[in-house]
C-alpha cells in the first residue's frame, strides 16, 4: 500500500507528466491529494426518468440505444437515442472515434450524466460521460460525485481515481496523517475528527446538505478551515517565539528627551497617542524585543508617536531605522526627522537605492560608526552593504507593503551589536479586526483612535466625467480663494511608464484650461530629487494645482489643500482612495474630494463609490474592502500565505478567528508537538520560511 507521505508518482497510473500537472495544483505528495477538496458535488445517485427530464437539470439517466448515426450539419456528429420507457433522450458527440460509433448498436444498455439542454432532437446531452450497463449491475453511485479544481490535461475521472487510492492509503495507515488536535481539545471546542470529515467532503453522502457544502459552511469543511488557520497563526508565533528569545536592549531612559521634543512641538498629543506610547514604552522598558504594530487612520498622528519611539532608543544610546515603501514617502519621513531632531543635537541620515557614489559611501560609514543616530530610508536598508553598529528599533511605516520576510530581515541588523532590534510596525491603512489577527499574529496591535483637534471632514462626491468643465472651474474657485488642489491620475494599464505619459497629458490639459495657475507635476518615474522639488514648491504655496499618480498617495502633508479630485476611482481599492483622501482636510478649510467616474459603472463600482461618500472612517472602509476585494487584495501579496489559503476564506470564516488564539494556546499548552504537525501539513514549503530570518 502506498503511504500518505510518498510522492504522487508512487500511485498507480502516476507518471513524470501526471505528477508535473499535479505539481501545478499544490500536489506532491499523496497526502496532498486528501487536502484537495471538491469546488463543488454532482448528484449521480439515483436514475431520472427521461420522462421527467427538463432543460438545465444534471441527472443520470440509463436507456436502451434505438439507433445510433452519424449526421451532417453545421458540425458533424454521433446521435445516439436512448429510450427508457418513459421518453427518448438523444446524447450527442461531436467528438468521436469509429470504435466508440461500433458500442452503441440496438438493444445496448447505456448509462449517461450530463446536462439536457435543447437541441436538434429535443432534449440532448452533449458529450456526456457515459458506460455500458451489464445486466445485474450496481444501479448508481453511493455518494454524492466531486468537482476538483482541475488544470488543464487532468481530468475528473482521473483525479477521483488518485483520491481514491489517497483514502485507501489513509485508511490502511490512519496514524500517516494524526488528526493533530488531541481528542479532549476536540470535545472542548467541539470538533469533528479529521478523518470523518475527509471521507465526507470527498465522499458525501447521497442526503448530504448540498447548500452548506456549496457554500464552505459545512461544519467537516469548518474544521479544515480552522485548522489551516490555526497553522498559519501558529507559524506567525514561533517566528515571535524565535525572535523574542533573543536579547533587546532595555529603554527606559527617553523622558527626559521626549519631553524636550513634545514641549517644541505646535500642537497637544491626543489621548489615544499618549496610551500607544505608555504601550510603546512598557515594551521597550524589557529586554525582550518590541513586535508591535501601530494602527491609525490618516492624520491620526502616527509619525510623532514614531519619534518619541525613536528618542527612547537614542536616549539608550541605541540607533534607529526608519524604512518607508516608497522614496516619497521616505522623503518626508526624513524631513520630518531632520527638522524635529536637528535642536535636540540628533543627527539623522538618509538612505536609498538612488543614493550613488560618496554619498552613498559616507552615509554607510555613518551608519556603522554610530554617527547617524536615525537612518531613514526604503528597503535599501535592508541591504547586505548596510551595517549598524547598535541598531535597538526599526520603524517600519507601511507594513502592508512589505512582505513579512522582508521586515523580520531587519532582525539581523542588529547583530552586530549583539541585539536583535525593538520592531515599531506603523500603517495608516487600517486593518480589519478579523485580518489582523490573522496576518498579523506574531504582532501586539496598538490603535491610534483619535484624530488631532481642528481635523475637518472631507465632503466626497462622486462626478460623471462628462462633467469635466464643471470640476475645472471648481478648483479654479478653490485656487482663487488662495487654497490649492491634487488632480489623481489612477494606473491606465499595468505599466507605470503609460501611467505617467497619462498624468503628463492630464498637467498638458489642465495648465491649458487654467493658464492663471501653476501647476505641477509628480510621478513614480521622476528621479527623486524632481519629486522633492515639486513637493517643496506644492507646500510652499508656489504652486496651485499638483497633478500626480497615486505616489502621493501616504505621506504627503500640506494643510492648504483643500480639494483633491481621482480620476477614475472605480480603478481603485476602498482603501486606497480613502489614503488618498486623506492629502485633504488636513487643515482648518472645509476640504472635498471628487471622485471622477466613467459612465457607465458597475453595480460593484457604485457600491464601493457610495461607501466613500457615505463616511470618513477608515475601519469601516477597510471592512467593506474585505467584503468586497478580499484579503489578498486588501493586504498586498506579499503579505506570505494569507492570499494562497488552501481552504480558509478570511471573509467568510471570520468568526473562526475568535477562536483561534484559545485554541492554540491550549495546543500549545496541551500538545505542543502537535504545532509542527499542522504547519508543516498546511505551510509545505513556506513552513520554515516563516521562522528564518
Amino acid at each position: 500500500m502506498t503511504r500518505l507521505d510518498a510522492s504522487v508518482t508512487e500511485l498507480t497510473g502516476v507518471g513524470e507528466a501526471l505528477a508535473g500537472k499535479l505539481a501545478r495544483l499544490g500536489i506532491r505528495q499523496v497526502a496532498d491529494l486528501l487536502l484537495h477538496l471538491p469546488l463543488r458535488y454532482q448528484d449521480r445517485t439515483r436514475i431520472t426518468p427521461i420522462g421527467t427530464l427538463r432543460a438545465g437539470m444534471e441527472v443520470v439517466v440509463e436507456g436502451e440505444v434505438a439507433a445510433a448515426e452519424v449526421v451532417k450539419g453545421r458540425r458533424r456528429s454521433l446521435l445516439v437515442r436512448l429510450k427508457d420507457g418513459s421518453g427518448i433522450l438523444s446524447l450527442r458527440f461531436f467528438h468521436f472515434s469509429p470504435a466508440q460509433q461500433q458500442q452503441f448498436h440496438p438493444g445496448v444498455v447505456v448509462r449517461g450524466f450530463g446536462e439536457a439542454r435543447a437541441g436538434a432532437t429535443g432534449l440532448e446531452l452533449y458529450h456526456p460521460e457515459y458506460r455500458l450497463v451489464t445486466p445485474g449491475e450496481t444501479p448508481v453511485e453511493d455518494h454524492l460525485t466531486p468537482i476538483y479544481p482541475a488544470t488543464e490535461g487532468l481530468t475528473q475521472p482521473r483525479l477521483r481515481g488518485l483520491i481514491a487510492q489517497a483514502l485507501a492509503a489513509l485508511d490502511a495507515d490512519p496514524a500517516a496523517l494524526p488528526d493533530a488536535i488531541p481528542g479532549p481539545l476536540r470535545e472542548r471546542f467541539r470538533l469533528p475528527e479529521l478523518h470523518a470529515c475527509l471521507h465526507y467532503l470527498h465522499e458525501p453522502p447521497p442526503d448530504a446538505d448540498l447548500e452548506r457544502l456549496a457554500s464552505g459552511t459545512h461544519p467537516t469543511q469548518r474544521r479544515l478551515a480552522l485548522e489551516e488557520l490555526l497553522a498559519h497563526q501558529l507559524s506567525l508565533r514561533q517566528v515571535r517565539l524565535r525572535i523574542q528569545a533573543d536579547g533587546a536592549p532595555a529603554l527606559p531612559s527617553g523622558r527626559s528627551l521626549q519631553a524636550r521634543f513634545v514641549a517644541q512641538l505646535p500642537f497637544s498629543l491626543t489621548g489615544a497617542q499618549r496610551r500607544v506610547l505608555d504601550e510603546i514604552a512598557r515594551d521597550l522598558e524589557t529586554e525582550r524585543p518590541m513586535l508591535r504594530l501601530v494602527q491609525g487612520d490618516v492624520g491620526s498622528g502616527k509619525t510623532v508617536v514614531a519619534a518619541l519611539a525613536a528618542l527612547a532608543a537614542i536616549a539608550g544610546d541605541c540607533q534607529v531605522a526608519v524604512m518607508a515603501p516608497t522614496e516619497l514617502l521616505a522623503e518626508q519621513h526624513f524631513r520630518n526627522f531632520r527638522d524635529w531632531f536637528a535642536p535636540l543635537g540628533v543627527d539623522v541620515a538618509w538612505l536609498a537605492g538612488k543614493l550613488k557614489g560618496k554619498a552613498r559611501l559616507d552615509t554607510k560609514a555613518a551608519i556603522a560608526d554610530g554617527r547617524a543616530r536615525v537612518v531613514v530610508g526604503t528597503h535599501a536598508l535592508f541591504q547586505d552593504d548596510v551595517h549598524f553598529q547598535r541598531l535597538g528599533l526599526a520603524i517600519v511605516d507601511e507594513q502592508h507593503r512589505f512582505g513579512v520576510h522582508q521586515r523580520l530581515a531587519l532582525r539581523q541588523k542588529g547583530e552586530a551589536g549583539g541585539l536583535t532590534p525593538h520592531q515599531l510596525i506603523m500603517t495608516a491603512t487600517p486593518i480589519p479586526r478579523t485580518l489582523a489577527m490573522s496576518a498579523y499574529a506574531d504582532l501586539d496591535l496598538s490603535v491610534i483612535d483619535e484624530l488631532p483637534p481642528g481635523r475637518t471632514p472631507v465632503q466626497t462626491v462622486a462626478v460623471a466625467d462628462e462633467r469635466r468643465p464643471e470640476v475645472v472651474a471648481r478648483i479654479r474657485h478653490a485656487c482663487a480663494e488662495g487654497r490649492q488642489a491634487y488632480w489623481v491620475c489612477t494606473l491606465i494599464e499595468e505599466s507605470e511608464a503609460l501611467q505617467c505619459q497619462a498624468a503628463e497629458a492630464t498637467r498638458d490639459a489642465l495648465t491649458e484650461a487654467l493658464p492663471e495657475l501653476a501647476v505641477g507635476l509628480v510621478h513614480g518615474r521622476m528621479k527623486a530629487a524632481e519629486k522633492a522639488a515639486v513637493m517643496d514648491a506644492f507646500k510652499a504655496g508656489e504652486l496651485d494645482l499638483l497633478v500626480a499618480t497615486t505616489v502621493i498617495e501616504v505621506g504627503v502633508d500640506v494643510p492648504n489643500a483643500s480639494l483633491m479630485i481621482i480620476e477614475n476611482p472605480e480603478r481603485l481599492g476602498l482603501s486606497q482612495l480613502h489614503q488618498l483622501r486623506g492629502r485633504v482636510g488636513r487643515g482648518s478649510t472645509e476640504s472635498f474630494c471628487v471622485l471622477l467616474y466613467h459612465p457607465p459603472l458597475s453595480a460593484h463600482s457604485r457600491e464601493r463609490l457610495a461607501v466613500m461618500r457615505e463616511t470618513g472612517d477608515g475601519f469601516r472602509i477597510a471592512e467593506k474592502d474585505l467584503e468586497l476585494r478580499g484579503p489578498g487584495e486588501v493586504l498586498g501579496t506579499r503579505q506570505t500565505g494569507l492570499a494562497q489559503m488552501k481552504i480558509a476564506d478570511l471573509e467568510r470564516d471570520r468568526d473562526l478567528l475568535e477562536r483561534l488564539d484559545p485554541l492554540a494556546r491550549a495546543l500549545l499548552a496541551e500538545a505542543p508537538e502537535a504545532a509542527e504537525t499542522l504547519i508543516r501539513r498546511w505551510l509545505g514549503e513556506e513552513a520554515g520560511r516563516y521562522g528564518q530570518v
